[in-house]
């Protein structure tokens, strides 16, 4: 085991991270914000691939104006879905069932949405211009769109902390989690706030299907198998938190590299031991943040 396997794996990770995290990252803004628990997002990251492989395979757009359509195209869905149905269920006793039944039914509407539209059979997208090859480091050779999802995960980490921190719009997000009616008071108009972060968070869920398309194939049901690692992710970081997402993303995304490479028969299982080993020893999540007890 020399050090360009070494750097060749831990670049893989982190191109599969940063795809969870734009996966995961939404699913934790929802959560942080509204207290929604959406276990249909991996549908919307799925819908995302199938708008990407509709603007660039069949219309023939350019590549990054069909990312930005798409992600336009799965942020409207999600504000849709957020507010002709997700908003009737606010407040109403055990809502947090009748939100995994709600979103859970998604997941079944959408699959067959897909299927009536685009058909059963697998779909493929092109890489874009200029990131088709590989870039040469010494005797490795790291295939540039990797590097460039790798880079498009920093630029929305960056871009996500400032907007949540340093812009007003941030504020009044981070202020509705905590008391929405405070915030109601206030004069802000809570419900289009929690359609605004709904529609960014299926936006970026949406997009990330789109960049993972030209490194997966596109067909109905991707969205279970990606909703059940950001699941993953968003428990390791801890529920609601941001950059708890971020580092849980890295972490999943490095132990699967690596397990693939040296275990692959068991890889599936390392994703599963390291959440249950968190669990055991810091069940709120590794970022959570610890609520004191008031007597």
């Amino acid at each position: 085991m020399d050090a360009s396997f070494i750097l060749t794996q831990l670049i893989s990770g982190m191109t599969m991270a940063t795809l969870l995290f734009l996966v995961a990252s939404g699913l934790t803004l929802i959560f942080g914000v509204g207290n929604v628990f959406n276990f249909a997002h991996g549908s919307f990251y799925m819908l995302g691939a199938y708008f990407g492989y509709q603007f660039v395979s069949v219309w023939s757009s350019n590549f990054w104006l069909g990312l930005l359509m798409t992600g336009l195209c799965v942020g409207i869905f999600g504000m849709l879905t957020e507010a002709v149905f997700l908003r009737r269920i606010y407040g109403r006793a055990n809502e947090g069932g009748f939100q995994i039944l709600l979103t859970y039914s998604f997941i079944l509407i959408i699959d067959d949405l897909v299927k009536l539209t685009w058909g059963a059979e697998y779909k493929s997208l092109p890489r874009p211009a200029g990131f088709d090859q590989a870039v040469v480091i010494g005797d490795m050779f790291i295939p540039a769109y990797n590097l460039l999802i790798i880079g498009i995960g920093l630029v929305v980490v960056v871009l996500a902390w400032w907007v949540l921190a340093r812009t007003r719009p941030g504020q009044v997000a981070r202020a509705a989690a905590v008391d929405r009616e405070i915030v109601a008071v206030l004069g802000v108009n809570v419900p289009m706030t929690m359609t605004l972060v709904f529609g960014i968070a299926t936006a970026l869920g949406g997009m990330a299907g789109a960049l993972a398309a030209p490194l997966r194939t596109v067909t109905p049901g991707a969205g279970i198998e990606v909703i059940i690692d950001s699941l993953i992710v968003v428990v390791l970081g801890g529920m609601g938190n941001f950059w708890g997402a971020w580092f849980g993303a890295i972490l999943i995304g490095e132990v699967n590299a690596f397990a693939v490479a040296f275990v692959p028969q068991w890889a599936t299982l390392f994703s599963f031991l390291v959440m249950v080993v968190v669990l055991i020893f810091k069940p709120e999540g590794l970022f959570a943040t610890r609520k004191v007890r008031k007597l």
